[in-house]
């Protein structure tokens, strides 16, 4: 999709410390700086620093609630989430339809007490996200938690200052990195979306080459962004971005996308599927099974690897990419919320699915 923002990331530098079954050492890496760039796709990238680390063990920071952070678990905060946007606990689910053609390799149902922290970590930290968000990616209970069957990732107004800044707005960003990745493939989710001034929800991927190759010689694949000022409500983008020969131009406002509009009502308004068809070089984004479309021609849009602008590399077809589900705050796409941006906005995941052909 066309972001707005130029991810104007500045070094890719610092640490990237990842946590899993086993501590490994990471290395650093730089990627060169760049103004922003006007456009329409995006979604939250790396932070500034790069990183994509699990939470300190002793929870992050202060700012209004207790936290839970770093125990792989997270458990609902107390009291009555806001009813707006909690529906009613879901049926069990006695079985996951098959996909013909696919396989399931992993999935997360949220049927659980609490997130899976064999499956998640947090990514947490501020300082903009090289988009100039203003939340504080949290690892408290109060921004993300399972209930009713459902993941939430809840934006909230207030003041929080934790190892890693401050901020006023925190929100959650939950990641696969160290726990699952898979190359190719049909990757799904079924979300209901916040909406509001300045509201970012995102479900995307980075290539798990992220340390060494660097952003955006790893690759990022975003299967849906949603900015929830109007008349963009309606609206959902899937985008690719990556390096030129120079690893600096397509990404941010350059990406490569399509879109897809909803008939009638906002994606507030209820639940939709959201995913990609992944193969090598080409790549398909989809909206309740519907293709989505090229923003000019409004035809249904393959992003093929032999539609490359000269210098253009493709690197979706030679490393795994890991999961992101987060909600920001701001930025240059969406804007900064306003007078009219109720709090807290909660994204709601029924289900994560992912495929490998058979």
């Amino acid at each position: 999709m066309r972001r707005l923002e130029r991810i104007g990331f500045g070094s890719l530098m610092g640490t990237i410390a990842l946590v899993a079954a086993a501590s490994m050492a990471a290395s650093t890496a730089a990627c060169s700086s760049a103004g922003e760039v006007s456009g329409e796709d995006a979604g939250a990238k790396p932070g500034t620093d790069g990183s994509v680390a699990p939470p300190s063990s002793t929870g992050s920071g202060t700012g209004g609630g207790s936290t839970t952070g770093g125990t792989g678990t997270t458990t609902p905060p107390t009291g009555t989430p806001d009813a707006s946007t909690t529906p009613d606990a879901k049926a069990p689910d006695a079985s996951i339809p098959a996909v013909p053609g696919y396989k399931l390799t992993w999935h997360d149902e949220f049927d659980g007490a609490a997130i899976d922290g064999s499956k998640w970590a947090f990514d947490t930290g501020a300082g903009g996200w090289g988009n100039g968000e203003l939340q504080y990616h949290t690892d408290r209970a109060e921004n993300a938690f399972v209930s009713g069957g459902y993941l939430n990732i809840r934006a909230m107004k207030g003041a929080f200052t934790g190892p890693k800044g401050s901020a006023d707005y925190t929100s959650a960003r939950l990641i696969t990195r160290g726990k699952f990745d898979q190359k190719l493939g049909r990757f799904e989710a079924k979300i209901k979306l916040p909406s509001g001034q300045g509201i970012w929800p995102a479900f995307w991927m980075l290539g798990s080459d992220i340390v060494p190759s660097g952003w955006p010689s790893c690759g990022e694949i975003d299967i849906m962004e949603n900015v929830g000022k109007q008349p963009e409500q309606a609206l959902a983008y899937g985008t690719i971005h990556g390096p030129d020969q120079d690893a600096h131009d397509y990404y941010g406002g350059a990406g490569i996308g399509s879109k897809y509009q909803l008939p009638t009502g906002r994606f507030a308004d209820g639940f939709h599927t959201f995913r990609v068809d992944w193969e090598p070089g080409v790549i398909r984004f989809f909206v309740d099974d519907k293709q989505t479309v090229d923003k000019t021609t409004g035809l249904p849009k393959d992003l093929k690897k032999t539609d490359l602008p000269s210098g253009w590399r493709w690197v979706f077809d030679d490393h795994a990419f890991f999961m992101i589900l987060n909600v920001a705050v701001g930025g240059a796409w969406p804007g900064n919320p306003d007078g009219t941006t109720q709090f807290p906005q909660t994204m709601q995941v029924e289900y994560v699915r992912v495929y490998a052909k058979e």
